[in-house]
């Protein structure tokens, strides 16, 4: 199957599903909605690296060259560094690779980072919604099931006599 071609969907009616496969399919709905939540942390944390290396590139001038500054080896680890080039930065694009980039083209770069991590991040709002809507549907169903199979068991009740 190619990357372009979707799955086809399969509309089931609910109704016609037994208890068991209600729970069964929530239980798949809950894990699908778990993932998508999961997935939107990550993007979040990537949003935010991206909007906090544009902002510090924005607090960067001209005249900082030769400043002294504290330069992170982990998050809680620095060591004293002196920046020498206000015109050009090294920016982590990924797995171990540095591009050298002007000022301009990092700001540009951290910008449509952003850009992009938001709008995935929209995508995937919208398919836990979509999961979300399902499992309310799945559990509105699961609950008339339940009801109505306690009323099927309920012991007829004796009328009282009065004397």
């Amino acid at each position: 199957m190619s990357t372009k071609e979707k799955p086809e969907m399969q509309q089931i009616e609910l109704s016609k599903l037994s208890l068991a496969n209600l729970t069964q399919l929530k239980k798949q709905l809950d894990q699908e909605i778990g993932v998508y939540q999961d997935s939107m942390q990550a993007l979040k944390l990537a949003q935010t690296k991206y909007g906090d290396s544009k902002e510090a590139l924005e607090k960067i001038q001209p005249d900082a060259k030769d400043s002294r500054i504290m330069v992170p080896l982990t998050g809680s680890m620095f060591v004293p560094g002196t920046i020498d080039d206000t015109e050009k930065v090294l920016v982590d694009v990924g797995t171990g690779y540095y591009l050298k980039m002007s000022m301009e083209s990092a700001k540009d770069y951290f910008k449509r980072k952003v850009i992009f991590v938001t709008e995935q991040m929209e995508k995937i709002q919208s398919l836990g919604l979509e999961r979300s809507k399902i499992r309310d549907a799945v559990m509105g169903v699961m609950e008339v099931k339940i009801q109505t199979q306690m009323a099927s068991q309920k012991p007829p009740q004796v009328p009282s006599v009065s004397t």
